[in-house]
């Protein structure tokens, strides 16, 4: 897989998750519409969130595509096997917000030394657009 670092936050942006893995928006776009396992969630705004799990499957897909040589159905049949059906969803997600906020104190109470509190709060503020718009989605679904 690709020896690039993932960044430490709970929310990541189309284009950020391209510099990351390395891939065109067009290219994660298509493969959300062939693996299920790869639903980013979207923003108010509509704009797409993903967690690092959504980095770690895209990773994982590109690697059996580019490295392993598998076709799109094959890739699709491998990663629903190693996955075993269990994949966290953005719907699922909705269901575990003890981790989330968790997740979002420990990024809060520590951040980089060199990061301004506005950068910080402005951050805060992102990640927490994105859980609630994980908390309507489940709101919606369960009406």
């Amino acid at each position: 897989m690709d020896s690039k670092q993932i960044p430490n936050k709970l929310f990541f942006k189309i284009g950020e998750v391209c510099e990351i893995t390395d891939t065109q928006p067009y290219v994660l776009r298509y493969w959300e519409s062939e693996f299920p396992a790869l639903a980013p969630a979207k923003n108010s705004s509509g704009q797409r969130i993903y967690r690092r799990k959504d980095i770690e499957t895209v990773l994982r897909i590109k690697q059996l595509l580019y490295e392993e040589g598998f076709t799109i159905a094959g890739a699709k049949k491998r990663l629903e096997a190693e996955m075993g059906g269990r994949g966290t969803t953005p719907s699922t997600m909705a269901s575990l917000p003890d981790t989330v906020v968790t997740n979002v104190e420990i990024t809060a109470a520590s951040p980089d030394p060199g990061v301004g509190t506005r950068a910080v709060l402005l951050e805060v503020r992102d990640h927490l657009r994105g859980i609630l718009t994980l908390l309507d989605k489940g709101d919606r679904k369960g009406n």
